[in-house]
């Protein structure tokens, strides 16, 4: 097929449902099912139902600023549109490319974790043993799955965006299903069990779970990425991010308090698949527990098929907009989508296996790290404009949006400060602040690359069209 330039264009065929499942598909990914026992072990169960709460809180204060900003502006790149309308180009870019980090975080998450799931369902699945990093061996049978998964995911997400919607309406069905019977078996079978309700960790634990939120909960913003490509009102588009946020809220509160009534948190760590070990505790059933996994393998699939869309779209934003280099701005003509930059996504992700399972907490954090300063961004973007644009038409327009976003600003800030040097979660060195220096130096190499070769801008500084 021919690849073609365009500004911007995109086929407006999404419905409500396909934004619905494409956000909510997003959040509620394989991390409910791998690290369920990490954060109960961690924080406890009511720790770490406390955590998510706070982190849905922020979430949902983000996402009611978003639904007011996608409503105003309904085009391709979110982010990139909002604070380049209001910050300008370096605003924007770091705004974009923070979140850019998010994106490809999860996407390297589950070429990782895809492998990993199978290696519960499948016997004698680790063979082949190359290397170990941090006390992790990595298996050839990782290594080959994981590649091949991200060449058909990135493959699936080329051929367009309604055949990713219906492949994540399937998947999404599977998920919740799993989730009202993992409730069930918690109401009929489940117990009190010896971990505490803050485990032994107090506070510390709460907020060691709590800085992995943002990781779980990102996805909402898939849908303002691909608003561009979705048939429906402006204010409809800002409602479905508030409601997809406190649907996947529900969700990961429900699995945290379903898991803690099966087993202690210090068994739960210890299984590879927190969650299905759950299931099979409470049923009392080895068949249902692998089923439980299968439908973490469609969490997988959900996450990655909606952070491949979002993170193209917005890598297709920057490019467009001369931020980034000039051919990552290629829309397929036949087939409506950002095919060099799903290539760029796909192929940095082919890589991710080599680094073996202990990847999964590095990049939760480092891409948690980038998520939370884009969401700082968006913020002030939102209270610039309502400041400096306060009759910009804005079809659902915040009551009290100053004080929303005064909020945001501070709940956004505090979350930042938690990764920071001196916090009692900070990121660690060499891994996750190396992955995020790599990434600084990636993105500025690339900028340098677009300025040389003389790409010039396709959106003035109002994020809007040009041409």
């Amino acid at each position: 097929m021919d690849d073609t330039q365009t500004d911007g264009e995109f086929s407006r065929v999404l419905s409500k449902r396909d934004v619905f499942v494409l956000a909510f598909g997003a959040m509620v990914g394989w991390g409910w099912i791998i690290q369920s026992g990490y954060w109960i072990d961690e924080g406890g169960v009511m720790g770490s139902v406390v955590a998510f709460v706070l982190g849905a809180f922020m979430v949902a204060v983000v996402g009611l600023i978003y639904g007011e900003l996608a409503s105003a502006m309904p085009f391709v790149g979110g982010e990139h549109v909002y604070s380049m309308r209001a910050l300008g180009p370096i605003g924007s870019f770091v705004c974009t490319w923070s979140l850019i980090l998010g994106y490809v975080g999860v996407v390297v998450f589950e070429v990782v974790a895809f492998p990993s799931a199978l290696a519960y369902v499948v016997p004698g699945f680790n063979a082949l043993p190359l290397w170990s990093i941090a006390g992790q061996t990595v298996y050839g049978t990782w290594v080959l799955v994981g590649s091949v998964g991200a060449v058909v995911m990135t493959y699936l997400n080329y051929r367009g965006v309604q055949p990713a919607a219906q492949f994540q309406t399937i998947l999404t069905l599977v998920i919740g299903l799993a989730g009202i019977t993992l409730a069930i078996g918690a109401v009929a079978n489940g117990h009190t069990t010896s971990t505490p309700p803050f485990a032994d960790s107090g506070l510390a634990g709460v907020l060691t779970v709590a800085i992995m939120t943002p990781f779980m909960f990102v996805g909402f913003d898939v849908i303002p990425q691909a608003a561009g490509e979705a048939d429906v009102s402006e204010r409809v588009l800002g409602l479905l991010i508030v409601v997809s946020v406190s649907v996947a809220a529900l969700f990961y509160i429900l699995v945290i308090w379903a898991s803690g009534r099966a087993l202690p948190g210090a068994v739960l760590v210890e299984s590879s698949l927190p969650a299905a070990a759950a299931m099979e505790a409470l049923f009392s059933s080895a068949l249902i527990g692998k089923i439980m996994a299968l439908a973490g393998i469609a969490g997988i699939l959900t996450s990655w098929n909606s952070f491949l869309l979002g993170g193209s779209r917005a890598i297709y934003a920057l490019a467009e907009s001369g931020m980034l280099p000039e051919t990552l701005a290629t829309v397929n003509e036949t087939t409506d989508t950002p095919s060099r930059a799903l290539a760029l996504i796909g192929g940095l992700s082919v890589f991710a296996p080599l680094f073996g399972e202990q990847m999964l907490v590095w990049i939760v954090n480092a891409g948690g790290f980038g998520i939370v300063v884009a969401w700082v961004m968006v913020v002030v973007s939102f209270l610039v404009l309502r400041v400096r644009e306060p009759e910009m038409d804005r079809p659902l327009k915040l009551p009290a949006g100053k004080a929303v976003g005064v909020l945001g600003l501070a709940l956004t800030l505090v979350f930042t400060g938690m990764y920071l040097p001196g916090a009692p979660s900070a990121l660690q060195w060499p891994f996750e602040w190396g992955i995020v220096v790599l990434w600084v130096l990636l993105g500025a190499g690339l900028a340098v690359l677009s300025r040389r070769s003389g790409n010039q801008t396709h959106v003035d500084a109002h994020g809007f069209d040009g041409d």
